[in-house]
């Protein structure tokens, strides 16, 4: 099993280290990781975010472990030779289409949340946003309008196979957890989410056993904050899912315990390729301190096991011993404790 271990800058080592560990912990018989430069890093030692022989090392590998990009020495760069190329380099050569970003509030932390206790209680959901379409990759630009004045524009599209390649990704979630799938757009006013809903319903008829639902956007907002148990797995666009995404995320608590996959159609022999990693950024300010929580990113190796290697069980007991070391009071800066990363792993790995 060849894992691309991708640690990226600022805090990124840190994180994606005690991941590591955690996987090694497990001892996965044909396990084999290697590590390549990526980001700010990677510019420094090699010119470019993304140098060629790890782009070479990430297609060979069967998933990606991806820890974090950004670091202020590189912010005068050019837009190209900025870290952040790295993940939109990896997504774009890799043909990562479907993000799944989960976001739970682990039972004990509800008082952590901006929710109220009993609304956190219900947050338990994925979300599977299309990755690379939609108003970000459409054409844009500026004008003069008839009235003189200056005008942006930004064009919003789905063609129907952009559809038809993320739905399955989301009804497969729905089929094999058992749980209703909410597909989120803007049907009543945007022609682009008229085809989304109809394509969807379309590929949704192969997957009967799934209860489907539609919701507007909007509406989809104001549930995710009043009444997250409603949903289960939710499906949507690059831009309403970047939106609900982190809307979610932010209902959790913190982000130090959100992980993320990034999907594409690629299979290997063990599963579907992907790329994962902690939705938190690189942060700088704490990066060599010891002082940044791993669990998103061993979450996210979970999510590995899970999805690009078939491994539920092993995916199931990362995932159960961070919820009993969250449980026992082992809660790093960003939940109001004391533990740093170092203890943090440990205490995860004491109870695989």
């Amino acid at each position: 099993m060849k894992i691309a271990v991708l640690p990226g800058d600022g805090i990124g080592p840190e994180v994606t280290a005690e991941a590591v560990a955690v996987l090694e912990c497990l001892a996965l018989p044909g396990l084999a990781l290697s590590e390549g430069d990526v980001g700010g890093a990677a510019y420094h030692r090699h010119g470019h975010p993304l140098p060629d022989e790890t782009l070479t090392m990430a297609r060979e590998a069967d998933a990606i472990l991806f820890g974090a990009v950004g670091d202020p020495t590189c912010d005068a760069l050019e837009r190209h030779l900025r870290p952040e190329q790295a993940i939109l380099g990896l997504r774009k050569h890799l043909g990562l289409f479907a993000n799944l970003r989960p976001a739970r509030v682990f039972a004990g932390l509800e008082h952590l949340s901006p929710l109220r206790p009993d609304i956190a209680a219900g947050l338990d959901m994925l979300i599977v946003r299309e990755l690379t379409g939609d108003v970000y990759f459409g054409a844009k630009g500026q004008r003069t309008n008839d009235a003189g004045e200056r005008e942006g524009w930004d064009a919003m599209s789905y063609a129907t196979s952009d559809v038809r390649r993320s739905a399955p990704v989301a009804l497969s979630a729905a089929a094999s957890s058992g749980l209703p799938l909410t597909s989120v757009d803007k049907a009543n006013v945007l022609e682009t989410s008229q085809l989304w809903r109809d394509v969807v319903i379309e590929v949704a008829a192969g997957y009967p056993d799934v209860a489907l639902d539609h919701m507007y956007v909007d509406n989809a907002a104001m549930q995710v904050v009043s009444h997250p148990e409603r949903f289960g797995v939710v499906l949507t666009g690059n831009l309403f899912g970047d939106i609900l995404s982190d809307l979610a995320s932010a209902c959790v608590g913190s982000i130090g315990l959100l992980p993320s996959a990034s999907l594409g159609e690629r299979q290997t022999a063990f599963g579907t390729f992907g790329l994962y990693e902690p939705i938190h950024g690189s942060a700088p300010d704490i990066a060599g301190e010891g002082k940044a929580n791993p669990m998103a990113t061993i979450l996210s190796a979970a999510m590995m096991l899970r999805h690009s290697f078939g491994m539920e069980a092993a995916a199931a007991r990362i995932e159960g011993a961070v919820g009993r070391a969250l449980a026992d009071g082992i809660l790093g800066g960003d939940l109001g404790g004391t533990h740093g990363t170092a203890a943090i792993g440990a205490a995860v790995r004491a109870r695989l």
